[in-house]
């Protein structure tokens, strides 16, 4: 069963945007600074995550086909004999 791209990609940018926004607050940047790194890093980590959701899902559905390849070769073979 694939992912859900977007809704994982939508979680990781939320969570990266949040955790730079901590982080530039605690490095005692201005609140515009804050923003504007943690909606660039937000960005950033949704399009890595999408891309990264999709890589896996393309290993996984190649596993599934070759997985259901695998079980035809067994039971046609099995079926023959």
């Amino acid at each position: 069963m694939p992912l859900h791209v977007r809704s994982i990609a939508v979680s990781i940018a939320v969570i990266c945007f949040f955790g730079v926004g901590i982080i530039g607050w605690i490095s005692g940047l201005s609140p515009f600074t804050c923003c504007k790194r943690a909606l660039v890093g937000a960005l950033l980590a949704y399009v890595a995550g999408a891309w990264a959701v999709k890589a896996i899902n393309a290993i996984l559905i190649s596993a599934m086909i070759t997985n259901r390849m695998k079980q035809q070769k067994e039971k046609d073979s099995g079926s023959e004999g």
